[in-house]
């Protein structure tokens, strides 16, 4: 068995494998980013409005202008401003030419086609030309497309991103006593969870699956399916069977089809028995059997490798909280990743009742994570937590 730390360092040691495509904004939510991205056009492209009212020369001090036309966002406008003039304008309109500054509509008295300013102006209400973004520089650099990137993106007029193509992951479940949601469960049976909740989980990162069947605890069937998965996929999924019981067949079936194993047995909780493998240029993952253990490895140690694979190196984005209720444990030989609400910047630990209360999932925002060697976590300790 090997500290988590240590598991994390062999994840990230896989070679990156980037394959790029070219997919539309509306296809680009939550792929990654595979090289920065220069803006073709200065933001904004032209000095303009910040808000309703008059635009005037910006060192035009009269004390009363006269109104020579409207400029509407999307408009242009037609004529030059001058001395004592002005152009009526909306917010997000281009300038008038001779014009450098913008009163507010509520700072003036207006009255048959002329204003007045009747109180002073603080600022000049104008966006100018670049001031956001200048043509040529970076608008975005390599990362997970989230929904305020592809704002930025087509406020530049990007209409196409170059994004890594994930890999494809199969899954298969192992275990003679799991059945297909929705068919009648026979005595000692039980639904098989992992294999859908495995499927979500890559679906949210916009990694395709497949799901490669469901292995009955016998080498022979076992081998059939890793060796199917491993012909089509990039990278499999195996849940269950990787413990040391008499029918956990999993660590033999890949060293049988040749596969090298980098680990086997993490200081984790939930996810001692996890084993990370490699064929050639296909990885597998034997994740346990318990739906929270398959759960909690995905996020902690697929998650990274696969974003790694795709030429990313991500990390998880931590909120902080106070923790509301004091957290022990009475063992404590491993680092161990706990459910827990936040409210408010508050930290409640949920009700767990071990790795098979996948329930206990439904009340969490995220995971807390307590070290080696920590029985207790007082209540008021200003602690991490991991979002789900």
């Amino acid at each position: 068995m090997i500290e988590l730390d240590r598991a994390l360092e062999i994840v990230s040691l896989a070679e990156p494998r980037v394959t790029v495509e070219t997919v539309s904004l509306a296809q680009a939510l939550g792929r990654v980013l595979a090289q920065e991205i220069a803006s073709p056009i200065d933001s904004p492209p032209f000095d303009k409005s910040a808000m309703d009212g008059f635009a005037v020369g910006a060192e035009d001090d009269s004390e009363e202008f006269r109104v020579l036309e409207t400029v509407a966002a999307g408009g242009t406008p037609t004529r030059e401003v001058r001395r004592g003039e002005c152009a009526r304008i909306m917010t997000g309109a281009m300038l008038p030419p001779g014009t450098g500054r913008v009163i507010r509509k509520e700072l003036v008295e207006e009255k048959a086609g002329t204003v007045r300013p009747v109180r002073r102006e603080q600022s000049d209400n104008v966006i100018r030309r670049g001031e956001n973004l200048r043509a040529g520089e970076t608008i975005l650099g390599p990362r997970v497309i989230a929904p305020r990137d592809i704002g930025i993106l087509a406020a530049s007029g990007v209409a196409t991103v170059p994004v890594a193509v994930p890999p494809l992951a199969g899954i298969v479940s192992t275990g003679s006593e799991i059945r297909p949601p929705g068919e009648p469960l026979g005595p000692g049976e039980i639904y098989n969870s992992n294999g859908p909740q495995l499927a979500a989980q890559l679906s949210a990162l916009r990694c395709p699956s497949r799901f490669c069947g469901t292995a009955a605890d016998e080498p022979g069937a076992l081998a059939a399916a890793v060796s199917e998965a491993l012909a089509g996929c990039d990278l499999v999924l195996l849940t269950g069977g990787v413990s040391e019981g008499d029918f956990d067949y999993v660590p033999q079936c890949l060293s049988d089809l040749g596969a090298e194993i980098l680990f086997h047995g993490v200081a984790i909780k939930p996810g001692k028995p996890t084993l990370f493998a490699r064929r050639g240029d296909k990885y597998l993952f034997g994740l346990p059997g318990n739906p929270v253990s398959s759960f909690v490895v995905f996020e902690v140690l697929v998650k990274p490798f696969l974003y790694r694979r795709m030429g990313f190196e991500w990390t998880p984005s931590m909120q902080r909280g106070t923790l509301a209720e004091r957290i022990s444990r009475r063992s404590t030989e491993r680092t161990e990743f706990l459910p827990v609400r936040l409210r408010e910047g508050r930290v409640w630990p949920v009700g767990y009742h071990g790795s098979a209360h996948v329930n206990a999932l439904g009340d969490a925002d995220g995971l807390v994570r307590v070290e080696k060697g920590v029985g207790a976590v007082e209540k008021g300790t200003v602690i991490d937590v991991r979002p789900l």
